[in-house]
Parts: structure tokens; C-alpha cells; sequence
């Protein structure tokens, strides 16, 4: 299994996945500001698809996706963003949202914020991304989607796929196409083995809509 700091993680109890926000009107309304952002941006006609993969939905929610998997989406969608986060910092030394958004993804996995908590700094993430072109950009999204994935777990491959995209952006020219493909290589090496089947399988059915990302 690749090391992925998972020291305890499926030894834990209860999680705090799917726990009923404090002031319902008010996150609610976050929620619809952050979905049209998304929206705005163009991230969720892009990453998710039309028709759910009930494997990326938890039990609680009618899927067959349990929190231990959830939680180890989260976590390979963390080491994604981060593994690319310098390019971001490169450009905004000063801006701390990318990182945060990388932090707050684990921090739920610990079960020390709420899924709220990591959505909401997600957001932040992206936002910090709406100014920039290029690496910087793509790098900024892939820590809001690895922050997002606390909230809908297919937002794993809105990670890996920004993070790719990063990395190609930042290659010499003439040489994005393999550096996208070594860092794709890179993140399937990470993968823990009880979710590579799903990812990999994931990454076959979305690669279009992905920007045909994972091939090769």
C-alpha cells in the first residue's frame, strides 16, 4: 500500500462523514453560492458526470461506497493536489487557500472538521485560482477538488486530472504531454489497493470528460 499517512485511519470509529450541519439555512445557502461557483467555472460539467457511479456514492446516500474507501479517496486526492502545490506557491508565496483546502481534506479523514468544513475550504481553493492562468491555476483547483471530495467522493479524479494539467502546463514546451502521462504514472503508484480497482476503473469511464488525462 503506498504511504499515504493512513496510520489509524480504518481503526477509527464513527466518522463525522454525512453529519447534520449546524444552521441549516444558512449552509444551505453557502452550498448554492459554492455549486455555482463550480458551475461558473465550468469544474462540474468537466469532472462529474451526468449519471452518478453509485461506487462513488456512500451507503448513507444509496451507493455501495463505505467511509473507509471514502476516506482513502480523500486521502489520494490530498497527495494529488500537494504533489503539484509548489507550482501554485511559486506563483502566490503569500496565499495560504490551496494549502489549507490540502490540510482541511485530511483533517476530515481524522474526523477533526466536518465535511462542510473541507467543502467550504475547497471553495476557497478555487477561488484562489480564479485569477491565474496556467499551472498556478490548474494546481489551486486540484487542492479545492481534494478538499471537495469530503462532500461527493467523485471529486477524487477533479484532483488527480487538475494536477495532471498542472504538470503539463509547467513542462518545457513539447514535453507537456509526457510529463502529464510520468504524473499520472506517479499518482497510480500512490494508490492505495483497496480503492485502485474503482479509481482505475474511474478514470477509464470519465477520461473524456477529464481531458482524456488518464490514457496511457
Amino acid at each position: 500500500m503506498a504511504n499515504l499517512a493512513l496510520c489509524g485511519i480504518l481503526r477509527m470509529g464513527r466518522t463525522r462523514v454525512g453529519l447534520p450541519a449546524v444552521g441549516g439555512d444558512a449552509v444551505a445557502a453557502r452550498h448554492r453560492v459554492f455549486v455555482g461557483q463550480m458551475r461558473a467555472e465550468g469544474v462540474l460539467a468537466v469532472i462529474l458526470p451526468k449519471v452518478r457511479d453509485p461506487r462513488l456514492v456512500t451507503i448513507r446516500r444509496g451507493g455501495t461506497l463505505t467511509d473507509a474507501d471514502h476516506r482513502f479517496l480523500a486521502l489520494w486526492a490530498a497527495a494529488c493536489a500537494e504533489h503539484v502545490l509548489g507550482l501554485f506557491e511559486a506563483a502566490r508565496p503569500g496565499d495560504p487557500r490551496p494549502r489549507r483546502a490540502i490540510e482541511q481534506a485530511r483533517a476530515w479523514v481524522r474526523a477533526e472538521v466536518t465535511m462542510t468544513q473541507a467543502r467550504a475550504a475547497g471553495g476557497h481553493a478555487m477561488g484562489a485560482a480564479r485569477e491565474l492562468r496556467g499551472a498556478a491555476r490548474h494546481a489551486a483547483y486540484a487542492a479545492g477538488q481534494a478538499a471537495c471530495v469530503a462532500h461527493v467522493a467523485a471529486h477524487e479524479l477533479g484532483a488527480a486530472a487538475y494536477a495532471i494539467k498542472a504538470v503539463r502546463a509547467a513542462a518545457p514546451e513539447g514535453a507537456g504531454e509526457r510529463a502529464g502521462r510520468h504524473e499520472c504514472r506517479w499518482q497510480r503508484d500512490q494508490l492505495p489497493e483497496a480503492i485502485r480497482a474503482l479509481v482505475l476503473d474511474d478514470q477509464r469511464l470519465r477520461n473524456d470528460i477529464c481531458w482524456s488525462v488518464f490514457e496511457g
